[in-house]
């Protein structure tokens, strides 16, 4: 580990990537502690302390806290990650779209730019109904959450959590952009993360008041450690399909022959559906909040609240979709299938072409079944502890997969990173030296160069 250290330093590329990367997380964080005007602070965060188990309390965590302390960057990355959704789901549904993603860099650049004034005009929403909520929020001492209620307050606390979540959208694009990571992911994971010395003592104080005892403490923490490792496992975990060169006979030289793989990830698309299904989630309670009063709204925002079997069934429903939606997105086996065939390969056994396509596409099917599965259980089995149980899970499921995988995912990028200057990897002499690193790296581009 140190000489992994010492590598890192010795790059200046990878070092200065790095230290902007946590230059932008620290702007962030900072951003988090800075105010918005017009509500009382102390009562909102009493209000937020007695409802961590609804919605208020997943969106608290997804912030980093910034909902409890009211800060500008109450919506942090949501608003983008939603129009993320929406437009690349428009973009399967829309001609236009289509051929604009298919157009290079500056079809790209088009889309990413309908994507901001997506994630500009959902902030509007998301802003407003959240002054209303705050509006209708009292405590338990029925005391008002908002000092002085109305269109001044709604209006203020729109431009100003529209310009955070702009802000917060710019860190993200520039963490992917010149960082190390994606941007969005870990400002998501930098905000659960910060939430970690807020639990402990949590779970300190109701041991030391009796609410929970030292052994189901243990258990709790024995809990945590299992659902981490079963995460590292299943993120690490893939099927390799072989593939074979047939020999190529050029002048004298014999060129091709060789044999490897096609890695195929379990779990493919990441914590992507995950943080997805949470942000559409999102979006039933809050327009409910709008039209706060009547009784359809109540029962909307009560149905979407973590812990009731609508929200779970749907939860697990929407982890499912995103889950096939992004492997179609990120994995064609046609053309896997013809790039093999190109370059004269092939899977033994199997013909090239279509049939190629057909075996490629029912191992593909199979592995995100049992990743959409595994996301899905690990996701929903906090929650069912919390509501169903009482244990004291503070972070869930979502957030342990999300920290989990995004640190594995981004140790993965340092690791490439060094690889390329031919340090050794992280596992040492034994299997990710210098050669199997090399090795690694090889076999895990085949499947992006074929």
């Amino acid at each position: 580990m140190n000489r992994w250290f010492s590598a890192i330093l010795g790059m200046p590329e990878l070092r200065n990537r790095l230290l902007f990367t946590l230059g932008m997380l620290a702007v962030f964080r900072l951003g988090v502690r800075i105010p918005a005007p017009g509500v009382d602070r102390r009562a909102l965060g009493q209000f937020i302390a007695s409802n961590r188990d609804t919605m208020f309390g997943l969106y608290d965590m997804f912030s980093g806290g910034a909902l409890e302390q009211f800060s500008v960057f109450v919506l942090g990355i949501m608003p983008y990650i939603t129009a993320s959704i929406i437009i690349q789901l428009l973009t399967v549904v829309l001609p236009p779209l289509e051929r604009l993603s298919k157009e290079g860099q500056q079809g790209r650049g088009l889309i990413t730019q309908y994507t901001r004034y997506a994630t500009i005009a959902i902030a509007l929403v998301q802003s407003l109904t959240i002054a209303v909520s705050l509006e209708q929020m009292k405590t338990g001492a029925n005391a008002d959450v908002v000092i002085e209620p109305g269109w001044d307050f709604r209006l203020l606390t729109m431009i100003t959590m529209t310009a955070g979540s702009c802000f917060v959208m710019w860190i993200g694009e520039q963490i992917s952009e010149r960082g190390i990571g994606n941007g969005s992911s870990l400002i998501i994971t930098a905000g659960i993360v910060s939430r970690l010395p807020a639990g402990v003592w949590s779970m300190g104080e109701r041991i030391s008041l009796g609410e929970n005892t030292l052994l189901e403490a243990t258990l709790l923490l024995g809990l945590i450690v299992g659902v981490v490792a079963l995460i590292v496992w299943i993120e690490r975990g893939q099927r390799r399909i072989p593939i074979q060169y047939a020999k190529r006979v050029v002048g004298r030289r014999v060129y091709g022959g060789q044999t490897t793989h096609l890695p195929l990830k379990v779990n493919t698309t990441g914590v992507i559906p995950p943080i997805f299904a949470s942000s559409v989630l999102m979006l039933p309670a809050t327009l409910a909040s709008v039209w706060a009063g009547s009784a359809a709204a109540g029962a909307v925002k009560s149905a979407f609240e973590p812990g009731h079997w609508l929200y779970n069934y749907s939860y697990i429903g929407l982890i499912v979709f995103f889950a096939y939606f992004y492997t179609a997105m990120m994995f064609n086996p046609v053309d896997v299938a013809e790039n093999l065939k190109k370059h004269g390969g092939y899977i033994p056994g199997i013909r090239p072409g279509k049939q190629t396509t057909e075996y490629i596409d029912r191992l593909l099917t199979r592995l995100t079944a049992a990743g959409a599965l595994y996301l899905a259980g690990v996701c929903i089995l906090p929650t069912l502890l919390i509501t169903e149980y009482g244990v004291p899970f503070n972070f869930g499921g979502t957030g342990l997969l999300i920290v989990v995988g995004v640190s594995l995912d981004t140790v993965a990028q340092v690791e490439a990173q060094l690889l390329t200057r031919h340090y050794d990897g992280l596992q040492g002499p034994g299997g990710g030296g210098r050669s199997g690193g090399r090795r690694r790296m090889l076999l895990g581009g085949t499947q992006e160069a074929v």
